[in-house]
């Protein structure tokens, strides 16, 4: 059976199943990567204010010669503006920066628990969905004592938890945690930029056998675990051989190979969301 090519939050978003990063693409370069992404099929697109490229983002919507109601234009929301009026007024930023009348999906990009604003933020966000600015609201980097104080202070998850994850931090318990409640997982680094995992022998073994890439075998891990990786790509080669992943599926075998592979220290920045601030 080959993966699903989408999937659905507790809150009605449809999401396809898998993404294309920006950072670090920006200015006009950064526009023309984005807009040829868009023109190979990704639909699903991932940003944020820390990234700098929101404009980047917009000017690739107008470009792509892609219908607007087809793309799917994610930001997110920095640690510095979690106060509820600061999160409003840099939400409408995004939308001014972006040139678009919505943006389809913005996020609270880090939790920063020592400052203790999320739920406040959260909050914001939701304001902001009701007087349109933005469709859908979820969160980035959240973990479950996260989700549920959202849950009990306000009444509502997100639709989205987007978080570390590939073989060397699978999160087995988190992403558990999400399909228990309607979350749709997404998954940054989800090919572990920096490490050693596409070198790994056990990813090449079953690259081979497939007939695949290391990088197609990862991208299909994520898809058999039910999460939406965003991987980041400059070259065209590398957009469309990260978006050929529906062709093959791996077997029960291949999953429990790939498993070995977890490790206790797999961050690969040592970012722990109970700690980590970002600002």
């Amino acid at each position: 059976m080959n993966p699903p090519t989408s999937l659905t939050s507790h809150s009605g978003l449809v999401l396809p199943a898998i993404g294309f990063g920006t950072y670090p693409l920006c200015g006009d370069d950064g526009a023309n990567a984005i807009a040829e992404a868009i023109r190979l099929g990704y639909r699903l697109i991932d940003s944020a204010v820390n990234y700098e490229n929101e404009g980047a983002v917009g000017a690739a919507v107008r470009r792509c010669g892609v219908a607007r109601e087809e793309l799917l234009i994610t930001s997110k929301l920095p640690g510095r503006h979690h106060h509820f009026d600061d999160a409003i007024k840099s939400i409408e930023e995004s939308v001014f920066r972006m040139g678009l009348d919505t943006i389809d999906l913005y996020l609270i990009h880090w939790p920063n628990p020592l400052e203790d604003h999320y739920v406040e933020a959260w909050s914001a966000l939701i304001e902001a969905r009701n007087r349109g600015l933005v469709r859908y609201i979820g969160v980035s980097n959240f973990l479950p004592e996260h989700l549920e104080r959202l849950g009990v202070e306000t009444g509502e998850l997100p639709a989205v938890n987007q978080i570390e994850l590939h073989p060397y931090w699978p999160q087995v318990e988190l992403v558990e945690f999400h399909r228990g409640h309607g979350i749709i997982t997404e998954a940054w680094s989800p090919l572990g930029k920096g490490s050693d995992l596409l070198a790994s022998p056990v990813i090449a073994a079953i690259a081979n056998e497939h007939h695949v890439t290391p990088a197609q075998t990862v991208l299909a891990w994520h898809l058999h675990n039910g999460a939406i990786p965003i991987p980041k790509a400059t070259a065209v080669e590398r957009q469309h051989e990260n978006l050929d992943i529906f062709g093959f599926s791996l077997t029960p075998e291949d999953v429990e190979k790939i498993a070995t592979l977890a490790r206790p220290d797999g961050r690969l920045a040592n970012q722990d969301p109970a700690v980590h601030q970002e600002f």
